[in-house]
C-alpha cells in the first residue's frame, strides 16, 4: 500500500531440467546510488522443491514520507521544488541620501550634483 514500485526475481529450475530467471516489475524502481539504502525494502527467500532450489527475491520501493513513517524523510535527489516568487515592494518615491559630512569628507569635492 503506498508503494512507488515493485520487482521480484524467481530464479531456479521453474520448467524443464535447466535452470532460469523470470523477472517481474511494476512501477518505478532506482537501481543505484546512496537512496537505494533509505528507499528500497528488499527480501530473499528459498524454497525447496522436489526438482531444486528455488529463489525469490523481491524489492520494494518506498515512498517519500515527510514524516518518516512509511518511507524516508529525505528526498530523491532528482526531486526539484519550485518556490513561488516573493512580493517586492516598489519604491513610490525616490530616497535621497544625504552626503556625508565629517573629517572624511574634508579635503574632497563636493558631489556634481551639489554644484
Amino acid at each position: 500500500s503506498g508503494a512507488k514500485g515493485a520487482e521480484v526475481i524467481v530464479s531456479g529450475k521453474l520448467r524443464g531440467q535447466r535452470a532460469k530467471a523470470m523477472k517481474f516489475s511494476d512501477g518505478l524502481m532506482i537501481h543505484s546510488g546512496d537512496p537505494i539504502n533509505y528507499y528500497i525494502d528488499s527480501a530473499v527467500r528459498h524454497v525447496e522443491l522436489r526438482q531444486g532450489v528455488l529463489g525469490i527475491r523481491v524489492k520494494i520501493m518506498l515512498p517519500h514520507d515527510i514524516n518518516g513513517k512509511m518511507g524516508p524523510e529525505k528526498p530523491l535527489p532528482d526531486c526539484v521544488t519550485i518556490l513561488e516568487q516573493k512580493e517586492e515592494e516598489v519604491p513610490t518615491t525616490p530616497t535621497v541620501t544625504a552626503p556625508l559630512s565629517g573629517p572624511a569628507m574634508a579635503g574632497a569635492a563636493p558631489p556634481p550634483e551639489l554644484m
